[in-house]
């Protein structure tokens, strides 16, 4: 006996795989799309303040949970959390690293009349911290304060402050999210909460 008590037809054939074996793989597949789709949310306003584009935080997050779903949808529920965040900081970097390749050539081709035609862009940039006309006045102006200062942050000490504060990773699992030493985790967490106690000042939690 090799303990599987039941078996499958599959295509009007004998089936080779075990009814336990497919009602397991079944529970973790609904497993991991809850996974999935309880950090989505977070993981997408976590890499929308990395990237400020929408577009480029969605296809970082969904990246990210295509690999792990491919190469680690077998591991322990457990470790899919550090793992995911692992994956998506890694994502994250890569980003950033072709971001400022991006940017060195738009600067070496631009043209010196670029920045006198046209409007101003950074007119056409929305006022996040203008204030919303409803008793959340406050609550808002704090949230899009907080989004600026984050946004503002260098992207390790903000990768920091997300993962151990928002996500509420322990240092362990931050240092394997962000692939850098413990102490380093603790070093960019406290210079992030200096610049943001100062800058948020009376938001400060």
């Amino acid at each position: 006996m090799n303990g599987c008590h039941s078996q499958i037809a599959v295509d009007g054939q004998p089936g080779s795989l075990c009814l336990g074996e497919r009602v397991g793989s079944l529970d973790r597949t609904q497993a991991l799309d809850r996974f999935l789709a309880g950090i989505e949310r977070r993981a997408f306003r976590m890499a929308h303040i990395a990237t400020g584009n929408k577009d480029e935080a969605l296809d970082l997050v969904q990246d990210a949970m295509l690999k792990l779903a491919h190469k680690y949808g077998e591991r322990a529920e457990e470790e899919w959390g550090p793992l995911f965040h692992c994956i998506l900081q890694s994502r994250i970097r890569d980003w950033y690293r072709r971001e400022r390749v991006r940017n060195r050539l738009r600067e070496f081709f631009r043209s010196p009349h670029d920045e006198e035609e046209g409007e101003d862009p950074l007119g056409q940039i929305a006022d996040s911290t203008a204030v919303a006309p409803d008793e959340d006045v406050q609550r808002k102006r704090a949230c899009a304060e907080l989004d600026v200062a984050l946004r503002a942050l260098p992207l390790r000490q903000q990768q920091a402050f997300l993962l151990r504060i928002w996500e509420e990773l322990d240092v362990a699992q931050t240092a394997q999210a962000m692939g850098c030493s413990q102490g380093s985790v603790k070093t960019h967490l406290f210079r992030a909460l200096q610049v943001l106690r100062t800058r948020l000042g009376a938001h400060w939690p």
